[in-house]
């Protein structure tokens, strides 16, 4: 069975492995496509994710000495959708033949416990693309609700990939005004079309500026594309007291974060927002799995349109030319997926 792995920063390898135990409990899917989350697989692609050289502790939930991932990695992905080819005999739901999304990487097959696909079922009439969409979805609504956006409030969404495109329509579902900043004009326009009242070229200027242009300041802000210099310009936006939620995943020293301008003048909140968990003050409510099945909810309701993001359908054994274009021209790229063919 075909796999795609990583064997060291900028190698990729279509490689095989041998077909996995069907366990008591568990299902047999075969993929059908599976999506690439750029930001986080990129630091694998290039070599900058801290677990290639820094053991994360469990228990004390701290980066020290040593790593915790070394190459190759195999499987990276985790937004994948199949089909139930077979099931153990002590299993009924999920039932064979039907459509599942879920996590286990990019490979063309994977034995999965049964349990983790409870509630992941496609409708018979969706579009089996818009399974990719159940994690990075499920992030977007996480950074929205660390936001703790009302009804009126003024929001500015720093970066509309994938995620930052998500994260628009959800908070202008959830009563948001928002303003959508990007540098690639295409992401623009579909920011608008997801809903942004306005949006900003951050090769133009200064979004702060503009919007104390017209308001004291955002009550919030998301900053989601990952740069150290966003997320310092997300902290000016922001009104005194304003929160900004940090959902990007940064690499690297914090070049042009100036922690003592704005953010120690305006008093400003900083969260973090990461989908290996909830908002604490709604974590006796929510959790990620209940994030990923409301996100698919709003999709198959058509409240969040999704398969206008995808911009590349590839065979998975095109997955070299894939991550070299992502990594060199991500301009051009917004979802792609990985297209498994027996």
């Amino acid at each position: 069975m075909r796999v795609i792995t990583f064997e060291g920063p900028g190698r990729v390898l279509v490689g095989s492995e041998p077909p996995a135990a069907l366990d008591p409990g568990s299902v047999r899917v075969r993929t059908l496509y599976s999506g690439v989350s750029a930001g986080t697989e990129l630091t694998a692609y290039r070599g900058t994710n801290p677990y290639l050289t820094r053991r994360w502790d469990v228990g004390r939930r701290l980066f020290v000495d040593g790593r915790t991932h070394a190459y190759p990695l195999t499987g990276w992905g985790y937004q994948e959708v199949g089909e139930v080819v077979e099931a153990a005999p002590d299993v009924t739901d999920p039932p064979v033949g039907s459509l599942v999304w879920g996590i286990w990487g990019h490979r063309a097959e994977a034995v999965v416990p049964a349990e983790r696909l409870a509630g992941h079922v496609l409708p018979p009439t969706a579009d089996p693309l818009t399974g990719v969409f159940a994690r990075v979805g499920a992030i977007a609504l996480n950074a929205v609700h660390a936001a703790d956006v009302h009804l009126g409030d003024q929001l500015a969404v720093f970066g509309q990939g994938v995620i930052g495109l998500l994260a628009t329509r959800l908070a202008v579902l959830s009563g948001a005004r928002v303003v959508a900043a990007d540098a690639i004009p295409a992401r623009l326009e579909l920011a608008r079309a997801f809903g942004a009242a306005e949006t900003f070229d951050v090769r133009a200027g200064s979004v702060a500026e503009l919007v104390r242009k017209r308001i004291e300041g955002a009550d919030a802000a998301i900053e989601l594309s990952g740069s150290h210099l966003g997320l310092h310009e997300a902290i000016r936006t922001v009104r005194r007291g304003g929160r900004v939620v940090a959902a990007g995943f940064y690499q690297g020293d914090a070049t042009g974060l100036r922690l003592g301008e704005e953010f120690h003048h305006n008093q400003v909140q900083l969260v973090s927002s990461q989908i290996g968990g909830v908002a604490s003050w709604l974590s006796h409510r929510w959790d990620v799995e209940r994030l990923q099945r409301t996100f698919m909810e709003l999709v198959h309701r058509a409240e969040v349109g999704v398969l206008g993001l995808v911009s590349h359908v590839v065979p998975a054994g095109d997955a070299a030319a894939a991550y070299e274009l992502l990594d060199h021209r991500p301009a051009d790229v917004l979802q792609l997926v990985f297209r498994f063919e027996e």
